[in-house]
């Protein structure tokens, strides 16, 4: 029987956990220096089939400053699924590792990789989700206003994986949720009637809407992210032609609640989704929420490999 915890999704903690890994979090911001060994003598493998700036450079720099190691595999490295089933290549890693981080395309992959091993699989993107996005994002919500609960938050643009965590994730912290995005462009169904329930149970509020000024009116945080993602590219013209008017500028940005603060997961098209003036501007959040990429994925490292999050 398997005994590692694995990380594929916010379906995976509890909300007590979840705000023990925001706890902790905010410990290792604040310590940047002082972290102890917590990862000593353990190795990360890093499997990495998309690439990457933010996911693999906070996860390295995370594990070593933890007192860990990494190593990287590209997806020219392993070709997951090609040289070798999933399966096999699991089985085998784990023998090796003590934990697996995999950025890939298919969410079937990941999932199958976790349930051949049997050390501790984090998610770092999928189509489906982008769970450690989602940490870093209500961390960064939760220290700029200092609490979660009640707030509102408009997501303007695609309904794809960042959407999906996002959305959970906030309905998990009683964060309010207005999606707008195109009609054709909404986020998955089954993600948004079980992330439904989830927000009703906790008081919070989950709506989607076509208008994003309808969704910005009195946000507290206006999110965005690319119209096409990767896997997407061939879709180019008809998203651009889609999402025109989705754009997150300074006129959508006046509708929004006095304080509002932008976010973007970056990277970021400008001058597409979201326009320099406001990506730069000072009610943009988007550097803090880069960096703290870095201090959830110590938090969910720690948990992971060493125990339970602090409650």
């Amino acid at each position: 029987m398997r005994r590692a915890r694995d990380f594929l999704s916010l379906d995976d903690v509890t909300i007590a956990e979840l705000h023990g890994l925001l706890r902790d979090a905010a410990k290792y911001k604040r310590h940047r220096q002082r972290h102890g060994q917590r990862l000593a003598g353990r190795v990360v493998a890093l499997i990495f089939q998309k690439p990457s700036v933010r996911t693999r450079v906070a996860f390295e720099v995370a594990v070593r400053r933890l007192g860990g190691s990494t190593i990287y595999l590209g997806d020219d490295d392993i070709r997951l699924g090609e040289r070798e089933p999933v399966g096999d290549a699991a089985r085998v890693l784990a023998r090796y590792v003590d934990a697996v981080v995999l950025r890939t395309f298919a969410h079937r992959t990941v999932q199958e990789f976790a349930s051949h091993a049997d050390v501790p699989v984090i998610n770092g993107l999928s189509d489906l989700s982008h769970p450690c996005q989602a940490l870093a994002d209500v961390f960064t919500i939760q220290e700029h206003f200092g609490r979660l609960k009640g707030l509102a938050l408009a997501y303007i643009g695609d309904g794809n994986n960042v959407l999906h965590a996002l959305m959970q994730a906030c309905a998990m912290l009683g964060i309010h949720l207005s999606a707008a995005t195109p009609a054709s462009y909404r986020p998955e169904a089954k993600c948004w009637a079980a992330t439904s329930r989830l927000a009703a149970a906790q008081g919070a509020r989950l709506r989607w809407v076509s208008d994003p000024r309808q969704a910005a009116r009195g946000a507290d945080v206006l999110y965005t992210d690319v119209w096409v993602s990767m896997g997407n590219e061939t879709e180019r013209k008809a998203r651009r032609r889609a999402f025109r008017g989705y754009q997150v500028n300074t006129q959508l940005l006046k509708l929004a609640a006095r304080g509002c603060r932008v976010m973007h997961c970056l990277p970021a098209h400008r001058g597409e989704e979201i326009t320099d003036e406001v990506l730069d501007g000072p009610q943009s959040l988007v550097l803090e929420q880069a960096e703290n990429r870095l201090h959830v994925q110590k938090a969910l490292l720690a948990m992971l490999l060493n125990g339970k999050a602090t409650r």
